[in-house]
């Protein structure tokens, strides 16, 4: 039988490295633009990339533990934490990709010569690209906290334990099934019993 009793340590440290990912590419953003000043196309575009990549990341994780037919295994807390910080995750990629367009807008517009509507254009543009980075930052966030309160959360009881433990002193976030026990057997009984022909 395989001992699964550090499972729980391993899914809480990948929960964990997770979320640092999406903490990490939310400071870089941050980093790159200010009241007065926006990332240029090639510091976005790597950027978009790897929050495509932390998306991506997410669903592997996801599809990761969803072909795993583990009997003694529950997934489903670590699956519900991926799947969780999927939808900030997709608010990130939404806004950033809207800024992206901004941004090439700004860049195609650069060198051309100055007018009123051009001018009211690019500050438009400007104040978006701002707007969207801002959204981007907080639903970056917002993913990164899921994830570390979801392997906060996980639940690392042996499963030893857990089989003493009654259901309901048992945490809902916990990885581990524990087998259920077979009732005892019992001597099969027949309806019709018949005498034995020395008992008459």
């Amino acid at each position: 039988m395989t001992d699964h009793t550090g499972h729980a340590g391993l899914e809480r440290d990948e929960l964990y490295a997770v979320a640092r990912e999406f903490d990490h590419l939310r400071s870089e953003i941050v980093r790159t633009y200010r009241q007065r000043s926006l990332p240029d196309l090639v510091t976005a575009s790597h950027h978009l990339g790897a929050l495509a990549g932390l998306v991506k990341d997410l669903s592997d994780e996801v599809l990761f533990r969803a072909t795993d037919s583990d009997p003694a295994i529950d997934s489903g807390p670590v699956i519900a934490a991926y799947t969780s910080a999927s939808a900030p995750a997709g608010r990130a990629m939404n806004s950033y990709t809207e800024a992206f367009e901004q941004l090439g807008f700004l860049r195609r517009h650069a060198e051309a010569p100055a007018s009123a509507d051009l001018r009211d254009a690019r500050q438009a543009a400007f104040d978006v690209v701002q707007d969207r980075l801002e959204l981007t930052v907080d639903s970056l966030h917002e993913a990164f906290v899921t994830l570390r309160r979801a392997a906060d959360r996980t639940d690392g009881t042996p499963p030893r334990i857990l089989a003493a433990l009654s259901r309901s002193a048992r945490s809902e976030n916990s990885i581990y099934r524990v087998r259920a026990k077979l009732p005892a057997a019992e001597p099969i009984r027949l309806a019709y019993m018949p005498v034995s022909r020395h008992a008459r």
